[in-house]
């Protein structure tokens, strides 16, 4: 399962809209994953339309669902620029509207992973409250996946904030228990304890550097691995 900030879409400093180029190069790779015989799931935020929870006084409920509405544009531009790369995907959102995606029905996406599609899930969970964080960790559970890839723009996990200290030191491993006590922001809590209980390894990397996603795919040591042990 590969985790997408909605951000890394825009490119540059603003992280607003959607960057073509950078569409293109994060669709090549997950087509180059897929070709290489792996069965691939997205999740992506919209934070670089609108992000739920800060919705400028906006409720909060009904900023969650704007922000879920926004993965949605989102994902239906990657699915455009991976099937363009040559690989067939489907859309699959936890709120109805058939006219855009198919509704996500767990047994419907075990299908499409089985007959070799990239499998793009949008709308969250579906429920305000929830980051898109959770959603991935939750469909991660749900379709099987052996691995949760978060993709940030950052080169791993690190014991403070690298933009404000450069003494911070950066992991490559750490276990789900170290990453609790030590307060380790490795993604929010809830969608932490969902991996920890499920037993499902996350792999953080920099999504900026070019070809990181297939090196995270193919197992290379990049980013920081937050297991069991």
């Amino acid at each position: 399962m590969l985790k997408l900030s909605g951000e890394a879409l825009a490119g540059g400093e603003h992280g607003y809209g959607i960057a073509a180029p950078v569409l293109k190069r994060i669709a090549g790779e997950i087509a180059r994953v897929h070709r290489a015989g792996t069965d691939v799931g997205v999740v992506i935020g919209g934070g670089n339309i609108f992000r739920g929870a800060t919705g400028g006084g906006i409720d909060r409920v009904a900023a969650d669902y704007m922000g879920m509405l926004a993965t949605v544009i989102n994902a239906v531009a990657l699915r455009d620029a991976i099937e363009k790369a040559g690989v067939p995907t489907r859309v699959m959102t936890a709120i109805e509207m058939a006219k855009v995606a198919e509704p996500y029905i767990r047994l419907r996406a075990m299908r499409h992973l089985e007959k070799r599609r990239v499998v793009i899930f949008a709308g969250g969970t579906g429920n305000p409250y929830f980051s898109t964080d959770t959603a991935a960790a939750l469909r991660a559970t749900e379709i099987g996946a052996d691995v949760m890839l978060k993709a940030t723009k950052v080169d791993g996990v690190y014991d403070r904030d690298p933009h404000q200290d450069r003494r911070a030191k950066r992991f490559t491993r750490l276990t789900y228990h170290d990453a609790l006590t030590r307060g380790l922001k490795v993604m929010d809590l809830t969608a932490f304890a969902m991996c920890q209980e499920n037993h499902l390894p996350i792999v953080v990397f920099d999504l900026t550097v070019p070809g990181n996603i297939v090196r995270a795919a193919r197992g290379e040591p990049i980013g920081t691995v937050v297991a069991e042990r």
